[in-house]
């Protein structure tokens, strides 16, 4: 699944502006909390929304899977009677495999295709989900800025739980 990840320029703007905000207003006291989108990824959520997809797709899996078992035994069979065939038998079974592996291929293109564009539906609905329960939370609990991803922090300013909470309803 697709990472939520925000651009440096985007991190690094609000790193600066939070030191100017602390540099220009010492008085004032900003709330600053973090958000791990790894966490959430691997969250209840996000295996929810992937076992969604499999039911979706399993019954494509399995029609791949009957047409590449099918292929398979065409295959093999060919091989071990190919040799007592006569040449216009033996071309017309030869064509016919190779139809079924072209028709096979095409399926299986088709299904990586759908099954990719599906998936990225699913993580795009996540963050968006996770994108306002993160707002919520911020204003719920007056958080001037909340960092994603960072590589050190206090648990105590971590708001991921939180978030996946609110996935999770």
């Amino acid at each position: 699944m697709k990472q939520l990840t925000p651009s440096t320029s985007v991190v690094k703007s609000l790193v600066l502006a939070a030191s100017l905000c602390w540099g220009t207003a010492q008085a004032q006291d900003i709330k600053i909390a973090i958000f791990d989108s790894q966490r959430v990824m691997q969250s209840g959520s996000a295996k929810a929304a992937e076992a969604k997809i499999e039911q979706e797709f399993l019954k494509r899996t399995k029609e791949i899977q009957e047409m590449s078992l099918r292929l398979n035994a065409a295959a093999e069979k060919f091989d071990k009677e190919a040799h007592a065939l006569p040449e216009a038998e033996r071309f017309k079974r030869q064509r016919e495999i190779t139809n079924m592996d072209l028709e096979l291929k095409r399926k299986q293109r088709a299904y990586n295709e759908d099954l990719s564009q599906r998936k990225n539906e699913e993580v795009a609905a996540l963050i968006e989900r996770a994108q306002k329960a993160i707002k919520a939370i911020a204003e719920a609990e007056k958080i001037d800025v909340v960092l994603q991803d960072v590589v050190y922090a206090n648990q105590r300013i971590d708001i991921t739980e939180k978030v996946i909470r609110a996935l999770a309803k």
